[in-house]
């Protein structure tokens, strides 16, 4: 069964945000780790060290594995932010800031 009719949520019109380019359908009330998610997407930043692959660990903004950048802000916990019409998300490597 779809989880909006298990749950009987009726969210307002889907709208679009980008993840490094890539259109993705997001809905009212998601957070950027949702919205990643629904489209497939697990991974979305790199450890500084090693390069070894990140998403979402823990889902509550305590652990910091869902750090991703969004709209030129790095270091944003994906789990908290919820995702607005045209955001632009981008994949983070290591601290997220510019050498």
């Amino acid at each position: 069964m779809n989880p909006l009719e298990l749950a009987r949520a009726e969210p307002g019109p889907a709208f679009t945000v980008t993840l490094d380019g890539r259109e993705l359908e997001a809905l009212p009330g998601q957070t950027v780790a949702a919205t990643l998610w629904a489209a497939g997407v697990t991974s979305w930043r790199t450890t500084r060290g090693a390069g070894r692959p990140r998403g979402i660990f823990c889902g509550i903004g305590v652990c910091h594995d869902c750090l991703v950048t969004v709209n030129e802000r790095p270091n944003q916990r994906a789990c908290l932010v919820p995702v607005r019409p045209g955001d632009a998300i981008r994949t983070q490597e290591g601290t997220g800031h510019e050498h």
